[in-house]
């Protein structure tokens, strides 16, 4: 059956495919096929790519793994139509929990990124959570993963733009309008910025966010002192018992990771709150 093929069989029927799918022609928003359904679209068949997995890489300890999929940009291709990297300022990526992810267009088109849906070993397709204090979280139906080994840069940046549990995929234009509502204070423009990169994946401000957690957190943040809202962002397990929330990347300087929550917590607190 070959290499491809067999992987395709063992997860048949695991994954439910979505009709809204399979349309022709060029969309802005589509959901991920099943790996099957997705095969007999694509013009390649499914191939295995190395990375370093962020969610076990501790430090200087990098942890491979080979994972089985197709390079994003050719899914973007054939789901979301020809010349899809005009058709938005960013991909969004919307996951089973509620997860938002939105990455530049111009970064695939930089960096090599895939979407995978098995482990070539034939391990099961979950990982370890450390920063998150969960153990074998599921990635399926779609994981997101990036070419990071010899990229200091990718690797520094941990896993923060590696969305797993990915349904659905689409392009969208990026209007901070809600981040950055009339009155706010110039010098905040920063820390809105930071926001927007760590936290805005799964909480909203003023509606412009994630789905994984209810509340405006910007309404949210006002309730903290600066110390405690500080300690939420670098240690969060210290700060709330049980808690799965990922801290800051300890892969920054600790004068860095102390200067960015800082400057969310200003933004937070600065910002109104909108109805």
């Amino acid at each position: 059956m070959g290499f491809a093929g067999d992987f395709l069989c063992r997860i048949a029927g695991a994954i439910t495919l979505s009709a809204a799918a399979l349309f022709a022609g060029a969309a802005h928003a589509a959901d991920l096929p099943a790996p099957q359904a997705l095969q007999r679209q694509m013009p390649t068949p499914p191939q295995a790519f190395a990375v370093y997995e962020p969610h076990l890489s501790v430090g200087d300890r990098h942890v491979t793994i080979r994972y089985v999929g197709w390079p994003a940009v050719a899914v973007f291709e054939r789901l979301l139509g020809g010349n899809w990297q005009k058709r938005g300022e960013a991909v969004e990526f919307r996951a089973l929990d509620g997860y938002v992810s939105r990455l530049p267009v111009s970064r695939f088109l930089r960096e090599r990124a895939y979407l995978v849906f098995a482990r070539q070993d034939g391990a099961p397709f979950t990982v370890d959570n450390l920063r998150q204090n969960e153990k074998d979280v599921p990635l399926a139906p779609w994981y997101l993963v990036w070419d990071n080994i010899g990229n200091p840069a990718l690797i520094a940046e941990g896993a923060r733009n590696w969305p797993y549990q990915v349904k659905e995929i689409g392009l969208v234009a990026l209007s901070d309008a809600a981040l950055l509502p009339k009155g706010l204070d110039p010098r905040f423009r920063p820390g809105a910025a930071l926001a927007k990169t760590h936290c805005l994946t799964c909480h909203k401000v003023n509606g412009y966010g994630g789905e994984k957690f209810a509340g405006n957190l910007a309404e949210i943040a006002k309730d903290y002192d600066r110390a405690d809202f500080l300690r939420l962002l670098l240690v969060p397990a210290a700060q709330r018992e049980g808690a799965t929330m990922p801290a800051l990347s300890d892969r920054l300087p600790e004068a860095e990771r102390r200067r960015i929550a800082g400057a969310i917590f200003d933004y937070l607190r600065a910002v109104p709150v909108l109805p």
